[in-house]
């Protein structure tokens, strides 16, 4: 997906957000904004939202010397989600289409995004996640691949959010490798953040090798893009994802909250839809 115009002030919100978790003073917090406006002068019309906000993060982290400024916010995302794990497992196990709930569940926890939005409520969130109708809805699609997928390869997005992707991977029961990101970028999850979900007990962790949101291909290590390359079914959570891989030809399955007008409007969907998305590949 293209960077959009109305990303420009959006940029500039995640910098400033990034600048104060990690402890900025003013004049770090000015220096960064300055910077990240220099940035998108030159940012290329062809780029996607992600690279963009790579660069902010690191310049964030830089110049503050802070590693993970999210790292606090990672933690406490995580805790409130382990809290709702016995109610999530048993709504799967009620319901009478448990992979649907699964999904549901999911996507439900792609709530949990702050790039996006400084706060989230996760129980009014998966009430409605759980009754509302798909935005685009895939799951007959879903069905039939997972009939013939002998593994799966699951790209995640935020901590926290890791929690509901291990409830609907315990469902899947079949082989998963679960991908995070290889350095700390936003709230996105990283192996220590999936191991506190517990997603180690469920599947496969590796890392990506990059730094930036989604899956920037061309920034991932090459161990990561032959497993990539290999994969028969995809499952990729939340915005950045869809973002970095809207063009992908791989089969793919983009499970997200269309949180942001701009995503929405790519996708011919409305803020605030929920998104079983199969790609071409699936469609077919």
């Amino acid at each position: 997906m293209k960077t959009y115009l109305d990303c420009y002030a959006c940029f500039l919100r995640q910098a400033l957000s990034a600048a104060r978790r990690a402890d900025a003073s003013p004049e770090q917090q000015h220096r960064i904004l300055i910077q990240t406006m220099d940035h998108l002068r030159s940012l290329p019309a062809t780029a996607t939202p992600p690279e963009m906000a790579e660069t902010i993060h690191r310049l964030a982290r830089e110049e503050t010397g802070n590693p993970d400024p999210y790292r606090a916010a990672k933690q406490d995302a995580t805790r409130q989600a382990l809290d709702l794990l016995p109610h999530l497992r048993d709504l799967v196990r009620a319901s009478a289409d448990p992979l649907e709930t699964a999904v549901r569940i999911a996507i439900a926890g792609n709530i949990i995004d702050q790039g996006v939005a400084e706060s989230f409520e996760l129980e009014s969130t998966l009430e409605r996640v759980l009754t509302q109708p798909f935005g685009i809805g895939g799951l007959a699609e879903l069905r039939a691949a997972l009939t013939t997928a002998d593994t799966i390869l699951y790209l995640g997005d935020n901590a926290g959010e890791t929690v509901f992707d291990r409830v609907l991977i315990e469902h899947l029961a079949k082989p998963v490798t679960y991908v995070v990101k290889g350095a700390p970028i936003i709230n996105d999850a990283t192996r220590e953040d999936a191991i506190a979900a517990g997603l180690d007990q469920v599947a496969e962790l590796i890392d990506n090798g990059s730094e930036a949101p989604g899956t920037l291909l061309e920034r991932c290590s090459d161990a990561f893009r032959a497993r990539f390359e290999r994969a028969r079914l995809i499952i990729a959570k939340g915005q950045a994802n869809y973002e970095t891989l809207s063009e992908s030809p791989a089969p793919i399955f983009f499970l997200l909250q269309a949180k942001c007008s701009v995503i929405a409007s790519d996708m011919g969907m409305h803020t605030g839809d929920i998104v079983l998305l199969p790609n071409l590949a699936h469609r077919r």
